[in-house]
């Protein structure tokens, strides 16, 4: 599928933001792997030199003003690199740890359409213990996590360096207090929502608090007292956490959380009404630039041709470090594990609208050929 994303052009880029594009973009084309690590280290003590500063406008910048997606990339990996390395001062013992958590939240009546939960959790003490008792974070027994929810914004580019700063403060591990970030919790269909737990962790210099990759044996009663921490009268809550990262790594791990989550529940709701009312749906994917911004996304429909108007859309926005392909390939295989057959590709960048409707643009099945099927 193409890419409809746009990057700034290069000559955008403020000049610290250039110099480092142009070395990654060199690390890239290196001949040789000792080129490409000679490149890496000068970009690895600049991107030191940023999180280690005042404030994150020049960290954000960097990243606002990539040029490509393989530029975007690069930088981004040599920063988690540095993160998981102790940077900005690899000798700290305190270390920081979020947990990405998609909560699932829907109303059980009306009455209960409007529903605020604060996100702050009165027992984040319990919530340490579960990871202290299962062995979670290589089995460290120095842990604490906050008492508040938070959302992805607080995780930005340009909060790392006060974040990694108020390192310094901790004499011992000690939760953060960043501000919640509540959810309203709108009617009777779910809605997926992304929130993070932030703290802290006390570590030898070069310990690999992060090994596990996949949630534990602590995943299932950890998402059960999140989840009891989160509720409220007539609301349904389901708080589906995962595994403890660093903290760049756990934005984008909860991102993709947040997008695969979503798109099961669009699944299963879409694909139960239009199999009640019209039998097997067929389903179209697209790529599409959105109007008015740099944005772009990917767009599933799902319809039947005995009923024009009984049609499903899902809209998965694409960010600068996704591959096309692999929302594409996320979405086909969701379709298969849903048994829908017919599954097309609308091959192009399309745009956002429909010129006729002005809702967002969506295609039907029985207009694209069968020959573009994906399976």
């Amino acid at each position: 599928m193409d890419d409809p994303r746009r990057f700034p052009p290069a000559a955008a880029a403020p000049p610290h933001c250039a110099r480092l594009h142009a070395l990654a973009g060199n690390s890239l084309g290196a001949q040789t792997g000792t080129q490409s690590d000679a490149l890496d280290a000068q970009i690895g003590l600049a991107l030191d030199a940023l999180l280690g500063g005042a404030d994150g406008t020049g960290l954000e910048a960097l990243f606002a003003t990539a040029p490509s997606p393989a530029v975007y990339r690069h930088l981004w990996r040599l920063l988690t690199r540095r993160e998981r390395a102790g940077s900005p001062e690899p000798a700290h013992l305190v270390r920081l740890v979020a947990i990405p958590v998609v909560v699932v939240a829907a109303a059980e009546s009306a009455a209960a359409g409007g529903t605020v939960l604060s996100c702050v959790l009165p027992e984040a003490s319990t919530l340490s213990g579960l990871l202290r008792e299962h062995r979670a974070l290589a089995g460290n027994e120095t842990l604490a996590l906050g008492n508040t929810l938070v959302g992805a914004d607080a995780l930005d580019f340009a909060r790392l360096p006060a974040l990694f700063a108020s390192r310094a403060l901790a004499g011992s591990p000690r939760a953060f207090a960043l501000p919640p970030s509540p959810i309203t919790v709108t009617g009777d269909v779910e809605s997926v929502h992304l929130r993070f737990l932030v703290g802290t962790a006390l570590a030898a210099p070069g310990a690999n608090l992060f090994r596990d990759a996949d949630v534990g044996k602590w995943g299932i009663p950890f998402a059960q007292a999140l989840s009891r921490a989160l509720a409220a009268p007539g609301v349904s809550i389901l708080a589906l956490p995962r595994a403890p990262l660093p903290l760049i790594e756990a934005a984008w791990t909860g991102r993709l959380a947040q997008r695969e989550v979503g798109a099961q529940i669009f699944a299963s709701n879409a694909l139960r009404r239009l199999r009640a009312g019209t039998g097997e749906p067929s389903a179209v994917i697209s790529v599409h630039r959105v109007d008015g911004e740099d944005g772009a996304e990917v767009r599933l429909s799902l319809s039947s041709p005995f009923d024009p108007r009984a049609a499903e859309g899902l809209r998965c926005p694409l960010w600068p470090l996704d591959r096309v392909d692999d929302v594409v390939a996320m979405l086909a295989t969701l379709l298969a594990d849903c048994r829908v057959s017919d599954v097309r590709r609308k091959p192009g960048v399309h745009p956002d609208r429909d010129p006729d409707t002005g809702l967002p643009l969506l295609f039907k099945a029985e207009n694209e050929p069968p020959a573009s099927a994906l399976h």
